[in-house]
């Protein structure tokens, strides 16, 4: 009897490779793709169709964007962090991408588990490490196993399934996308060779001579932490991430060409569009600046950063997080109020900051005016300065 195995399936050349291969080893293959936003009704169907034809006793179409937005986004956008201060995470997806795929372990009660990430790439250690956090599971990875016997893993591929009589596209793409609600990474051909890229690797943005010739002004307002209108539209969670990316996209904003650390050691070099994301965190963080404490501020920034480091190096399901998370949570209690940002090209401003939580004193105006004395200022300043005066004293003299 063939025992049941889920594939996580996206319709590529990988996971599409995945499933006669699995086959072979005489498993019975269940697929899922799991949508987090930016997959149109008939490129979904297609994936249908797809697993279907290369042998697939049943595939699932599971939308996941609300999940995102409360999983992800939520804490991403409270954390206020990016990955070496330019990546806002957008790989986070895949962890939801393994909830699902446990989901349905459990459903079929099967211990089986696969998926398409290859040797060279960060996925397969998220991958990976997501699914150990939820048992003891048979983690089946066709793609790296090939890599054992061909250096060519893409013609092997490609071979194979020509061999057993399936299509595959002559067309290769000039550039890897990934899209989904929090936005898109391009990756491939200049790009990762450290040149300029290409007009073609333009995905949510536009190109800069078509950036709107004003300004766009928006009131984003907040409660407890979470956005819950953009000018009086009552629009809520993953709609509003969509609305965003599309005017922010218009702009510009967001665009980055990052080189970062990999997980492997490697460097790995993209481009990556999240306007939504860069304006919410503009806005989100010009109330938070406002409202908490000189401390609170400090730590805060501390901890998000930490949180955007675990969740990027695969270490989503790690205890830490959900610690981080609830610190963050507790920290979001007065930062509820609204903020006016101005969308120009290639920038986001937040301008305007009202809210009943501001920590604005009675007892002065930053360098304008104060209650206390110029005595009182005098005595401040040398007591919070007494320790490196006192080093100064002794080390001076020798």
């Amino acid at each position: 009897m063939k025992e049941k195995i889920v594939l996580a399936f996206s319709g590529g050349l990988d996971t599409s490779f995945c499933i006669p291969y699995l086959l072979e080893r005489n498993y019975e293959v269940h697929t899922l793709f799991v949508d987090t936003g930016g997959t149109p009704d008939n490129e979904k169907q297609a994936i249908s169709d797809r697993a279907a034809e290369l042998g697939s006793t049943n595939h699932l179409n599971v939308n996941i964007e609300k999940s995102l937005w409360d999983e992800i986004l939520i804490p991403l956008i409270q954390a206020g962090a990016l990955y070496q201060n330019k990546y806002p995470a957008l790989c986070s997806d895949r962890y939801l991408i393994v909830k699902e795929s446990i989901k349905l372990c459990k459903k079929l009660g099967t211990k089986n588990i696969a998926h398409g990430c290859t040797g060279m790439g960060n996925d397969q250690v998220r991958f990976d490490l997501s699914i150990r956090a939820h048992g003891n599971f048979n983690i089946v990875t066709p793609i790296r196993e090939i890599q054992n016997i061909t250096e060519n893993v893409r013609t092997y591929e490609e071979n194979y399934l020509k061999d057993k009589g399936f299509y595959v596209s002559a067309l290769h793409k000039k550039y890897s996308v990934n899209e989904n609600l929090m936005g898109a990474t391009v990756s491939g051909s200049e790009i990762d060779k450290w040149e300029e890229p290409s007009e073609e690797s333009f995905v949510l943005c536009k190109l800069p001579e078509n950036y709107p010739n004003k300004i766009t002004k928006l009131d984003i307002t907040f409660s407890k932490g979470e956005v819950t209108s953009i000018t009086g539209s009552k629009s809520i969670g993953p709609e509003i991430l969509r609305d965003l990316n599309a005017l922010g996209g218009s702009y510009g904003i967001g665009r980055t060409v990052f080189t970062g650390d990999t997980i492997i050691g490697l460097k790995g070099r993209f481009v990556f569009e999240a306007p939504g994301i860069s304006i919410l965190m503009a806005a989100h963080r010009a109330l938070e600046e406002s409202v908490l404490t000189d401390r609170q501020n400090v730590t805060k920034t501390q901890m998000g950063q930490e949180w955007v480091n675990l969740v990027y190096k695969g270490f989503y399901f790690e205890p830490l997080r959900e610690n981080i998370e609830a610190f963050l949570k507790d920290s979001q209690k007065n930062v509820s109020g609204e903020v006016t940002v101005v969308l120009g090209p290639g920038r986001v401003d937040a301008v305007a900051v009202r809210s009943e939580n501001i920590l604005s004193s009675n007892d002065g105006i930053y360098a304008q005016s104060a209650s206390w004395t110029e005595a009182e200022s005098q005595g401040f300043i040398k007591l919070i300065g007494q320790s490196a005066a006192t080093w100064s004293s002794i080390h001076t003299q020798k």
